[in-house]
């Protein structure tokens, strides 16, 4: 079946741009191809200038990626799953393990690090993903529901930090079910359905 069709948008740079949808409007497919995941099986597609079937390794460096699901590993701290994740990006451990502080400390968990993530509640696994997503220091930052099944405290703190980093100038990408999220944090928005 067809998941995506017809689909056009471009996002300006500092911006959140929002795309919103009821479930399986085909947010996430999109989302996935273009950090690379899923493959174009029609179209084009330009991130940074590039285009995502030559360059998706240029362009996955340059992004950061916070998806749906709690994809952290429970045998390891929040700290190491920071700095492991790290690795990927050829950060060196010394850069990696203060960048991993300074991101706990943004997230307000700095108190967490030595936690495992099945000790944390569902808002402050959704808070160290987000962290995760920024170990890169991405240009632009690809949410997927980023508050999806968060009670409405863990929804605000997630809020808050977005907020601080559109006015760092973050380009931020996100979808959502939840219209008074895209009021509150979109510049713009597409809505597919």
């Amino acid at each position: 079946f067809t998941a995506v069709a017809d689909i056009s948008f471009a996002i300006r740079r500092g911006e959140c741009f929002g795309i919103l949808g009821p479930n399986g409007a085909g947010k996430t497919t999109t989302i996935r191809m273009i950090y690379g995941f899923s493959p174009l099986t029609a179209g084009s597609l330009e991130v940074f200038g590039l285009d995502v079937t030559r360059c998706a390794r240029e362009i996955k460096a340059r992004i950061g990626v916070c998806q749906q699901d709690n994809t952290l590993d429970p045998d390891l701290s929040i700290l190491q799953n920071l700095t492991v994740f790290a690795r990927y990006f050829g950060i060196p451990s010394g850069r990696a393990k203060k960048k991993a502080a300074e991101l706990l400390s943004f997230m307000a968990l700095d108190h967490r690090g030595h936690a495992r993530a099945l000790e944390l509640s569902g808002g402050m696994v959704r808070r160290i993903v987000l962290a995760r997503a920024l170990i890169n220091d991405p240009e632009m930052l690809i949410l997927d529901e980023p508050t999806t099944g968060l009670d409405p405290q863990s929804r605000h703190q997630v809020w808050e930090r977005l907020d601080s980093l559109r006015r760092q100038g973050m380009t931020i990408l996100l979808t959502t079910h939840y219209m008074d999220e895209a009021s509150r944090l979109c510049d713009r928005i597409i809505i597919m359905d």
